[in-house]
């Protein structure tokens, strides 16, 4: 499951995890979920919604990976040297880290 830091996918998120944790609890289940940045975005609840559904996250998954979007912006710009990092670039980097785990 891959989950954004809107308050919707947060709250929708661990409650969806939480219900497919109980129809298949014999699966492994991995989370991959991207911690927001002001950086990024400045939308001012992301961090709270962020913080609040991460023990749901640990109750129900087996592997929980955070991503942060700060180190994910400053990849773009320190390794990658893009001057102005798109979302496009930021999910590029979110797709690889996935394939490679």
């Amino acid at each position: 499951m891959c989950r954004a830091p809107s308050w919707w996918i947060w709250s929708r998120g661990t409650l969806l995890i939480s219900k497919i944790r109980e129809e298949y609890p014999d699966r492994i289940m991995s989370s991959f979920s991207v911690v927001p940045s002001p950086k990024v975005s400045d939308v001012v609840l992301e961090p709270y919604n962020a913080t609040l559904s991460v023990h749901q996250l640990v109750e129900n998954t087996d592997e929980t990976f955070c991503i942060d979007n700060e180190a994910l912006y400053d990849i773009c710009f320190r390794t990658l040297k893009l001057t102005n990092p798109t979302y496009g670039d930021l999910n590029h980097l979110v797709s690889v880290t996935m394939s490679g785990v």
